[in-house]
């Protein structure tokens, strides 16, 4: 199985409101977040990739469009967690590319969330 992945960056406000009064990620913050979409097949295709990361430049414009500098609360239906914009990502990349396999995202150097069917 061939792999590849690439990565992508944007700047966003949330609050998690449904958490306990106190809880530092229930106030409204800011992170730096970091994406990387995994793309796997079982072989390459004429030109020797799973897929050219040129193609995959579409991520990159709706991510600087609708989620860069915007509070995210306002741009999801669901929490506005790591794990739920992994889905969101995932779920986004796979109906324009088959092989998309995973999502990752962090919110901190530290911490990941990952969705992978």
């Amino acid at each position: 199985m061939y792999r590849i992945s690439k990565e992508f960056a944007f700047s966003a406000s949330h609050c998690l409101s449904h958490l306990p009064e106190g809880h530092q990620c229930a106030r409204l913050h800011g992170h730096n977040y970091v994406v990387v979409v995994e793309l796997a097949a079982a072989g390459l295709n004429a030109d020797g990739f799973v897929r050219d990361y040129h193609e995959l430049k579409p991520l990159k414009d709706y991510i600087d469009a609708a989620f860069d500098h915007r509070h995210l609360n306002d741009v999801l239906d669901v929490p506005s967690t790591a794990e739920n914009l992994a889905r969101h990502f995932h779920d986004w990349a796979k109906a324009r590319w088959p092989e998309v396999s995973a999502v990752k995202v962090s919110e901190t150097p530290k911490t990941w969330a990952e969705y992978r069917p």
